[in-house]
């Protein structure tokens, strides 16, 4: 029987990719946690009449940008995106694997979009720092192009594969 596609079968880069991208989800759960944390002591904080620490407001904004990039690159790795699955059904095996091809060649040209932007953002953001922390927002910024690079890489994979069903070589 073949996969559906999309199905996250065959995922790109192995064994070692697998537990690289689930690697990210973990990492993902993690910078949520220390983000509900700075807003919990946040809220203390202020509940109690203390002034908070300098910067703790602006820890869970930061992170989540990387939070967003990396967790949808993990998303992306298990084929839990970019899917409509109910327009998705309601079309044969063909129009199926042409929908993923053309959800990921679009998908792909936004964040082949977003890299080439950040090569100018980032540069630009490492000039600057946060009033709070006095981090340099470069490292903030950073999240865009690495977090890209991680998401198009499965979904290149998926395009391919799905032009390959489209498509089967001749045997």
């Amino acid at each position: 029987m073949a996969d559906a596609p999309g199905s996250g079968r065959g995922r790109p880069f192995g064994r070692w990719g697998t537990r690289f991208y689930e690697g990210l989800g973990l990492l993902g759960g993690l910078l949520l946690a220390v983000m509900t944390v700075a807003v919990f002591a946040q809220v203390i904080m202020r509940f109690t009449g203390h002034n908070a620490f300098d910067g703790i407001d602006k820890i869970p904004r930061y992170l989540f940008v990387w939070l967003v990039m990396i967790g949808a690159a993990a998303a992306m790795h298990r084929a839990e995106h970019t899917r409509l699955e109910y327009f998705q059904q309601r079309l044969g095996p063909r129009g199926q694997h042409l929908l993923t091809a053309l959800t990921n060649g679009v998908g792909m040209l936004l964040f082949l979009s977003l890299i080439r932007t950040s090569l100018v953002l980032v540069p630009n953001a490492q000039l600057q720092e946060s009033a709070g922390l006095g981090l340099p927002l470069g490292y903030v910024y950073a999240a865009i192009p690495l977090g890209s690079v991680l998401i198009l890489l499965p979904m290149a994979w998926n395009f391919v594969t799905a032009l390959r069903a489209v498509w089967p070589r001749p045997s």
